[in-house]
Formats: C-alpha cells, structure tokens, sequence
C-alpha cells in the first residue's frame, strides 16, 4: 500500500475527517483476548472500584489505536505512520450498558515537515473529557 494524500496537497490546518468510536465491555474483552491484557480494570466492575475507579476503564492501548485510525484512515495507508504517541490523560470509563462509551477523535495537520511528510495532531475525547494528550503522529505522504 502507498499513501493516497499528496505531499503537495496538504496545507497546515488541513482537518481530517472526525470519527467517534463506540466501546462496549465486549468490546474490551475482545480487546483483553487479542492482547493478552487480562487486567481486571478492564473487565471487573467491582475490581476497578476497589482500586479507585469510577468503574471499569479501556485498554490505554486500545484507546491509542482507535485514535490513530482517523490518521491510517485519512491517509489510506497504515505502514505511512513513521511515527505516533500520545500522554494518557484520563481513562476511558466503559459503563455496563447497551451503550458503553464513544471516543471521539479528531485531527489536523499541524507541521509540514521534510521528506514528504507532516505532523498530525489529534484529539480525542470520551464523556467530553479529553483522554489523550500530546497524541501526535509522523506521517509520510505520497
């Protein structure tokens, strides 16, 4: 795969298309499975009240990846991200409904930098609640 944006095409302020991501306890469960991450935070109730949390939390991984999805989205091509990192900032609170939590994400590019590439700033959300901070990715254009 290659990237689909251009180089040239791409302005600072450029906004990529927002997208919002629903987590359901299911959700994190299947996350749990596929990564090996069986902490109880993420899937006991009671365990994570017991610890301090308003109830059970997302994977701070899992949280990561979704967000980095609007950028692999945008640019068509996951293997264009040179780099990415983020500060976690507040959990992702995963309530025991037919709902569950959305996060929220959305970005923009903030620097165009050498080498056909550009700094991608993003922001996400949860509860109206920013959940990631300094979240910021390379990326390299076509």
């Amino acid at each position: 795969m290659t990237a689909k944006i251009s180089h040239a095409d791409v302005e600072v302020g450029t906004e990529l298309p927002a997208q919002t991501f629903p987590v359901t306890r299911a959700t994190l469960v299947q996350y749990a499975g596929a990564s090996g991450d069986f902490n109880p935070i993420h899937w006991n109730e009671r365990f994570a009240k017991d610890v301090g949390l308003p109830d059970v939390i997302a994977h701070g991984m899992f949280t990561m990846a979704e967000a980095i999805r609007v950028v692999t989205d945008w640019v068509g091509d996951p293997g264009a991200v040179v780099e990415y990192g983020v500060r976690f900032t507040r959990p992702v609170v995963v309530p025991d409904d037919d709902k569950g939590a959305v996060i929220e994400v959305s970005g923009k590019v903030a620097a165009k930098l050498d080498h056909n590439t550009v700094r991608v700033d993003l922001t996400a959300t949860s509860a109206g609640q920013k959940v990631l901070g300094a979240s910021r990715a390379v990326v390299r254009l076509a």
